[in-house]
């Protein structure tokens, strides 16, 4: 999902070459329990790990020199367009977007640049490392007129404006063919390595996003297909259904585009539909080398560390299997995780990918339990371990644990914004529709209160405590909030910078002012829950038991046990204080770590025989150490 665009649905490719593969395929597409699955070979570093996600346009702007000009963008925009403020009032619309047509931000919004670059994240790599991620992930970085960069124009080069040399860039590109022996690497490409090698220095490992299922129209296989129809060299890349009939003065040319967006025309498939085309298929794992081992010597070091990719089910499992198998080969280390929103187990076992983005197995419950407070404890725990258990253990920790990203509304708001939501089943998470002022007047655009705040902070107890790999959206721990898309995408909020006040209103109703600046108090727990998970291992490799749940007083908790170590994790969601009995066999101490009120104070530990008795105040989550009597 990307883009301004909504909904990715699922599409079944059939994978068989026989009817027995068939057969075998129906099979292992099925939902299965861990104890029926054998383990996987899933890259041991991502149990550890906490991701960050980057929205390279929208996360700093190190280098004004390179910032995108009015020519490069994917449509038509007013002379008077430049590049938008990054401490501006998100809603408020410049004179050129004013230009564009009636008194709605949304005509203007999508054709907003930030000049946000690789050197922006450089620059911020301190700052991650000192929040304590340990993995980033990139939105694409590949060269491409949107924002988004969803709409690839290659995916053999960095985007050119990512760079410090975009005129010298393009230059060099118009120098190549389709062949990778004739590939240069440009500026942004070798700022990009500086990237890895700048990240790696720091102990952070770099997944990318893979769109291997469509292109952009400007990507020089289909810019060829335009201009030369069905006599391109690539004609077979795509599926054309019409061309061009240069005596009439429409243009006649159709061709099968990602959702009928015809911005995104799709890689076409083999004649059988059991495979990508050969065409594709050469040039996606040409840039698969390319990417993994830059220098090409046979050691992945200088190469990134893993995939994320869109779209997944939409590219058939038989290409993905090949392509996982050229990854491994690369680099055994390497991980890979597909965008899937539904019941995935059966597709990630057929496509050989490590790990799916988990909004089935955590984002939906989390967001029923402790964002909506609709979805009773009791059946919470059961979504948890239904889900878990359709997985193989060492895929379960490395699954990638998300709430909030760049196609969904931020965490904050979800919160601001859940009453008029209710969690009803689970393909109800996230609806653009519903989440967003471009569709919904009463969508509440206002910052979070502190009730609010600290159910985020609940939420973020969840995340860090776990099974699964936490994954945190940009800006979600300095306070950001905003609707889905294009609202989930405003420029970061740094500390040390001045933002204007949020006070226009996309509809132009009165608003009141929405004072906008980095939470330190909100970052400080933050880094301070994913040093919790660093010093635990319980909590990033430890098996997890779920207690006993009290559905009237909205109680949940979870026990983390490794070795010796046992860890406690419960949340009060309710409105009245919460007495949690907990057992202390033999004389064992039960300490606090952490609390989301950020108070162990408030949370109080009355012992008494073989139990003790922890009293939760309202909205509050607590992580306690149970120790042996010395």
């Amino acid at each position: 999902m990307h883009g301004g665009w909504t909904e990715v649905g699922s599409r079944a490719v059939a994978v068989q070459h026989s009817w027995l593969t068939a057969l075998l395929v129906v099979v292992a597409s099925l939902p299965c329990r861990a104890d029926e699955q054998a383990e996987l070979l899933v890259p041991n570093w991502v149990e550890d790990a906490v991701f960050y996600q980057v929205f390279p346009e929208r996360f700093a702007n190190g280098d004004p020199t390179n910032d995108p000009r009015r020519d490069t963008l994917e449509s038509d925009v007013p002379e008077s367009w430049q590049i938008s403020p990054w401490t501006g009032d998100w809603y408020a619309r410049a004179e050129w977007e004013r230009e564009l047509g009636p008194d709605f931000f949304e005509h203007g919004v999508f054709h907003r640049r930030y000049g946000g670059d690789l050197q922006g994240v450089i620059d911020r790599l301190d700052y991650l490392q000192d929040l304590g991620v340990t993995a980033l992930y990139l939105n694409p970085v590949f060269e491409a007129r949107s924002l988004h960069k969803y709409d690839g124009n290659s995916f053999h080069h960095v985007d050119r404006h990512f760079g410090p040399d975009p005129a010298g860039d393009l230059a060099l590109m118009a120098e190549e063919t389709a062949d990778p022996a004739t590939w240069k690497w440009t500026a942004a490409d070798k700022l990009f390595l500086e990237l890895l090698r700048e990240a790696h220095a720091r102990g952070l490992r770099v997944v990318i996003d893979g769109v291997f299922n469509h292109t952009g129209r400007d990507f020089f296989a289909f810019a060829d297909v335009r201009r030369l129809g069905r006599t391109s060299p690539y004609a077979n890349w795509y599926t054309i259904h019409a061309e061009d009939d240069p005596v009439t003065p429409e243009n006649e040319f159709r061709y099968q585009c990602w959702w009928g967006i015809d911005t995104l025309p799709e890689f076409a498939d083999t004649p059988d539909g059991k495979d990508l085309g050969s065409g594709p298929k050469d040039y996606i794992m040409a840039i698969t080398r390319r990417w993994m081992d830059p220098d090409g010597d046979g050691d992945p070091a200088d190469g990134i560390d893993g995939w994320r990719l869109d779209v997944a089910r939409e590219v058939p499992t038989a290409f993905w299997r090949d392509w996982h198998s050229l990854v491994q080969r690369l680099n055994p280390e390497a991980y890979t995780v597909a965008e899937e929103w539904d019941e995935a187990s059966g597709f990630l076992n057929a496509a050989d990918f490590d790990a799916t983005m988990n909004y089935f197995g955590f984002s939906f419950p989390v967001k029923g339990f402790l964002i909506d407070g609709t979805l009773p404890a009791s059946k919470a725990v059961a979504a948890f371990e239904e889900r878990l258990a359709a997985h193989p253990r060492s895929r379960r920790y490395a699954m990638l644990n998300l709430i909030d990203g760049h196609d969904t509304d931020r965490v904050a708001s979800m919160i601001v914004n859940a009453a008029r939501r209710p969690y009803e089943q689970p393909n109800r998470y996230d609806f653009d529709i519903a989440v967003s002022p471009r569709h919904h007047a009463d969508y509440d655009l206002r910052q979070p209160n502190a009730r609010e705040r600290r159910i985020q902070r609940m939420v973020a107890v969840m995340q860090q405590t776990f099974v699964g790999a936490p994954m945190i959206y940009y800006g979600t721990e300095t306070g950001m909030w905003g609707a889905d898309d294009p609202c989930d995408r405003m420029p970061m909020v740094w500390p040390g910078m001045r933002f204007e006040s949020q006070q226009a209103d996309p509809r132009g109703r009165a608003r009141e002012p929405q004072p906008v600046a980095f939470d330190q108090s909100l970052f400080a727990f933050y880094r301070a829950l994913i040093e919790l998970r660093r010093r635990h291992a319980s909590l990033r490799r430890g098996e997890v038991e779920f207690l006993p749940t009290d559905d009237a007083a909205e109680f949940l908790a979870y026990a983390r046990t490794l070795d010796d170590e046992r860890l406690l994790v419960g949340f009060n969601r309710g409105g009245a204080e919460h007495a949690w009995q907990v057992p202390t066999p033999a004389g064992a101490k039960v300490e606090q770590l952490v609390t989301a009120s950020g108070d162990v104070g408030k949370v109080r530990i009355v012992p008494h025989g073989d139990t003790a008795t922890v009293s939760l105040p309202p909205l509050e989550a607590v992580v306690l150490r149970v120790t042996r009597a010395e």
